[in-house]
């Protein structure tokens, strides 16, 4: 990239580090990236059904045959299921994808599933306030898009470590059956997002965060939760990323993966410790991604409208990299976010003015950021035209980061 059109400009130290003889890797760690490294990426069904084999096609029929003639005429999602639709044939579709287009199966399953969310009520539950306050935009919650416009689910259970809060949640049959409803609540705010069209958005992302989940005391209730999504909201995650994984979950992961078939296995996305920005960035951009993750997105956002989108650049170990924001007039204001993932650097930024002789203004003083730090939003209010210039220095660090920043400038309002 020519330095004179970017933004950014990158200072190497006068010195190199020596390199280092690379390090050998551990048991745990090898089995992690083989759990990641040998499993394809998903491909998500289109629903188109000249995209169909000539056998599903036909299976497709017979289970809309079979549904009227054994169940008669019905609907999900306010969808009519016989009603010659390509939303309906969507639906129908998950189904048969579910039981590998067994007819009986599937017929047996969508069943099972109409007659549950009869009994669950699960097309009202949306609108029902069910008291959960505490752990809403914390445990589970909808949270923008993924880069292919699938609606993102956030599942964070480390909270449950509190013993007080685990016994306000689950502390009886009650309040567990509550929590259920309201997990699933969750999930059908997110489908809600959904397209049921051929070649639309028809999934979601589930990223499931297991850093100091308890795992004994949330048995019961995972175990819970994954029967009920398995059974009754069939091919709906396109794709589940576990984030902060523990070294014992990929030990478990490679001794069932056996057991799991290719097209689950290609849906997981393991992320140890660490990683999680750049796991994240991969497949969500940094202004979707909250900010305890490495992103740029908080949850009073929501109020402005649409997320601005983000710049993204890599820090590589040994670099300094400065981003300078130019033509800013004087009286302007500008607002800026910048975030480095897992930092563990030095940030500063300092406000250049272009009259000669002038002094530059530390706006934020050099200052080391830990590598658990969220996202940095500061706004300055120049006298004087200038530039804005960002730093991240890594020279301290053999490690490639990735990153993202942005802004926007304010002119002075004239009186």
């Amino acid at each position: 990239m020519d330095s004179s059109s970017s933004p950014i400009s990158i200072q190497l130290p006068d010195s190199s580090p020596k390199p280092q003889q690379p390090l050998k890797k551990s048991f745990v760690t090898s089995l992690m990236e083989a759990a990641t490294l040998r499993t394809p990426s998903f491909k998500e069904d289109t629903y188109f059904l000249t995209h169909l084999k000539s056998s599903e096609r036909k299976s497709l029929q017979e289970l809309k045959d079979k549904l009227m003639s054994s169940h008669g005429p019905d609907s999900m999602w306010g969808i009519p299921l016989l009603g010659g639709d390509e939303k309906a044939d969507v639906i129908l579709l998950k189904f048969l994808r579910a039981r590998d287009f067994r007819v009986s199966d599937s017929l047996e399953m969508l069943i099972k599933c109409l007659n549950w969310r009869k009994d669950f009520e699960a097309d009202s539950v949306v609108e029902e306030d069910l008291g959960f306050k505490e752990v809403e935009g914390v445990v589970a919650y909808m949270h923008g898009y993924d880069r292919e416009g699938h609606p993102v689910c956030y599942n964070a259970y480390g909270v449950f470590k509190d013993k007080e809060m685990y016994e306000r949640t689950f502390g009886d049959d009650e309040k567990l059956k509550k929590f259920l409803r309201w997990r699933v609540q969750v999930l059908e705010r997110g489908i809600k997002l959904l397209h049921f069209k051929p070649g639309g958005i028809n999934s979601i992302i589930q990223v499931t965060d297991l850093k100091d989940m308890p795992k004994r005391e949330l048995r019961v209730a995972s175990n819970h939760i994954l029967s009920l999504f398995q059974d009754n909201y069939p091919e709906m995650v396109a794709r589940k990323i576990f984030i902060n994984v523990p070294w014992y979950f990929s030990m478990l992961y490679s001794m069932f993966s056996p057991f799991l078939t290719q097209r689950t296995k290609s849906k997981f996305v393991i992320c140890k410790e660490g990683n999680v920005s750049e796991t994240l960035y991969k497949f969500i951009r940094p202004e979707d991604v909250p900010v305890q993750y490495g992103g740029l997105s908080r949850p009073s956002d929501s109020d402005s409208g649409p997320p601005k989108p983000a710049s993204e650049f890599t820090v590589k170990g040994g670099e300094k990299v400065n981003i300078q924001i130019e033509g800013i007039e004087a009286g302007a204001t500008i607002t800026w976010d910048i975030a480095v993932g897992g930092w563990d650097l030095e940030y500063s930024a300092e406000f250049v003015p272009n009259a000669e002789g002038s002094y530059t203004i530390a706006v934020e003083k050099p200052r080391k950021m830990g590598a658990g730090e969220e996202a940095v939003r500061n706004s300055y209010t120049s006298k004087e035209a200038g530039k804005m210039v960002l730093s991240v220095d890594n020279t301290a660090s053999r490690k490639k980061k990735v990153a993202a920043y942005r802004y926007v400038v304010r002119k002075a309002t004239a009186i």
